[in-house]
């Protein structure tokens, strides 16, 4: 194993780092059911779901929406958000989680974009990322600044933040 992915390995089995399991607990015991889609974290959210034992009960989908094409054709943003505001932009979080509520049905969804690294796009230094979240079709936005070039690090960091979110929102309902 590269010492890339020792490191990943370490953060994600570390507890105090994410706690995935508290999270998909909540989300079994309310029968709360989720869907995510991911550019950013590429599918680190999903994956580490699927570590959860009997969360096929609540987990309907996973999407890794890398591209501009995937973001239009699996979740419906619009070709004009994506020319207008960038891939990596608070616009396009909210237009994935919405379009991914709307094809799942799910609950919770939650959409990550942004630029993990290393360097900027545009305008977008690494480490400015977002998170869409749709709790019964109501969808905020959470922007996060890394202020850090490392992308590992900030795929696991949104990944973290999109752990949290889920996690409150259990709570909530």
């Amino acid at each position: 194993m590269s010492s890339s992915g020792q490191a990943l390995e370490s953060i994600i089995l570390s507890g105090q780092v994410m706690n995935i399991k508290e999270m998909g607990c909540l989300l079994i015991e309310k029968g709360i059911s989720i869907s995510c889609c991911e550019s950013c974290t590429g599918g680190l959210f999903a994956s580490l779901l699927v570590n959860v034992p009997g969360i096929s009960e609540v987990f309907d989908r996973g999407l890794v929406t890398y591209s501009n094409k995937a973001k239009m054709e699996e979740l419906g943003v619009k070709k004009e958000t994506l020319d207008k505001f960038t891939a990596e932009s608070y616009e396009v979080a909210e237009e994935m989680a919405r379009g991914l509520y709307e094809k799942t049905g799910s609950r919770i969804c939650i959409s990550s974009t942004g630029v993990a690294g290393p360097g900027a796009i545009g305008d977008n230094a690494a480490g400015n990322m977002w998170i869409g979240i749709a709790v019964d079709g109501e969808v905020t936005v959470r922007e996060l600044k890394s202020g850090r070039d490392s992308r590992e690090w900030n795929r696991i960091y949104c990944t973290r933040i999109m752990i949290h979110e889920v996690t409150k929102r259990c709570r909530e309902i």
